[in-house]
Formats: structure tokens, sequence, C-alpha cells
């Protein structure tokens, strides 16, 4: 009986502990890495006892809520230029700041009855009325396209023809949802969609060099917690996952 009191005596009190020690950790992530994300911080979950929640959009909005105080305990951007203004307001913990990964640049159509687009050139012909980026003034997917179709000498053609979106994903659904002809999303994007066909890979060494740094946030309220789970990100276990949705991983 004794031994049965002191087992369910050292349960409760480990519960008690557990409860106590977990944290809730924020995360604010780049809309591109939303499957991916979702998938780590599953396994994440069980392993730690911590609870991973997600705020995901534009890195531009992301950095915005950041600056203006939103609670966030991780900033997982999509480019280096909205890390650079955060860790220049002294809103990152800049020792904690890595760049995790890459991707790539296609050009995407319908699945169905999507418009014959052979190469990048094709943007600027009959073929193509209405084309879906994410907003190229502010969000990374959106200025990594209008750099790409600069250095091809398209930008001022098609400039006309551009459908600007909120993030990436909404200029993904634009073509799944035939409003446009054509969009320019990152790879892994194309990738998670049925109702889309990439009609063009931009080949990596025309590509801009896409960049997806990571940090801790400054005013984190779990430094430790944040931490740790960023040291998981880094983890060759997370490497897999991240390729397995088509990610580049940077070393």
């Amino acid at each position: 009986m004794k031994s049965i009191l002191q087992t369910v005596f050292a349960l409760v009190i480990s519960i008690f502990v557990f409860g106590v020690s977990a944290a809730e950790i924020t995360i604010f992530a780049a809309a591109s890495l939303t499957e991916s994300l979702k998938e780590i911080a599953a396994r994440y979950e069980k392993q730690s006892g911590d609870k991973i929640t997600f705020n995901l959009g534009a890195s531009s909005m992301l950095a915005r809520q950041i600056e203006e105080g939103a609670p966030a305990d991780i900033f997982f951007s999509a480019d280096e230029a909205k890390m650079d203004g955060l860790e220049k307001k002294g809103l990152i913990l800049p020792e904690t700041r890595k760049s995790r990964l890459s991707n790539l640049l296609v050009i995407v159509v319908a699945a169905e009855g999507g418009a014959a687009i052979g190469n990048a050139k094709d943007l600027n012909s009959d073929k193509v009325k209405r084309l879906a980026l994410a907003e190229p003034k502010t969000v990374p997917a959106g200025i990594y396209a209008k750099e790409y179709l600069q250095k091809q000498d398209l930008w001022s053609a098609v400039e006309a023809k551009v459908i600007p979106t909120e993030n990436v994903r909404a200029a993904l659904a634009a073509v799944e949802s035939g409003n446009v002809d054509a969009g320019i999303v990152y790879k892994t994007d194309a990738a998670i969609s049925k109702k889309v066909k990439v009609a063009y890979e931009v080949p990596a060494q025309d590509c801009p060099a896409i960049s997806y740094p990571m940090a801790v946030v400054k005013e984190t309220k779990h430094p430790e917690a944040a931490k740790k789970f960023l040291n998981y990100l880094n983890s060759g276990e997370v490497a897999k996952v991240f390729e397995k949705f088509g990610f580049i991983i940077r070393e």
C-alpha cells in the first residue's frame, strides 16, 4: 500500500513540476514556412512538453508587429533585411541569429488549363495578362521576384500586369483560383499545391540570394525555452524535415 501511495505521490509531483516548467513559445514566421514548422512543432512538443504557437504571415508585417511590441519569442524571417531592421533597433538577441534556410523561385500556372509558359520571357506575352506577386515593395517573396525580373530586363515590361498580394501564399491562392494567369512563388510553396504546376523553375544561378534567418526576440518572456527551441531548429533532425518540404539547408 505504501509503495502505491509513493508512486501516486511521485506522479502527482512530476505532473505539477512538468506543468509549471512548460513554456508557451510564440514564433513569428514567414508564411512559406507554415507546413514545415507545424510538423517540427508537433515533434518538439512531444519531446519537451512546451507549447509552440505561430503567427504566420509576410515577414514585413511580422517585423512591424514586433516593433510595435507584439509578444513574440522567436522571429523566423524570409529575408535578411527584415531581421537587420530589428537588430538595428535592438529588438533581437544578435548572438542567437542564424541564417538557416534558402529557397528558389518558380513561375506557376493553374494545373488545369494554365497558361502555356516555357520561360520567364513568356510573362511579357499575351499569354499572361495578370501576374500575382507578393507585394514587391515590402514582402520578401515579392522583393525577390522583382529583383529577378529586373535582372532579366522584364520588370518594366510586366509591372503593369502585377497583382500584388499580402504574402506569398496569397499569390499562390490567386493562381489556384484562376484570378491570375501566372504567379511567382517559392519552389516550396508550389510543392504543397495540387492546383498549380511549375511552368518554369528559375535556375539557381539566376535566382536572388534567398535567405531565412531566425533569432530570439529580445523581449521574450521565455528566453531559455526560446533558445532551446532555436537550437532544435538548428538540429540535423529538423534539417531533414525542412529538406522534405523542399528547403535548402544553409550550414
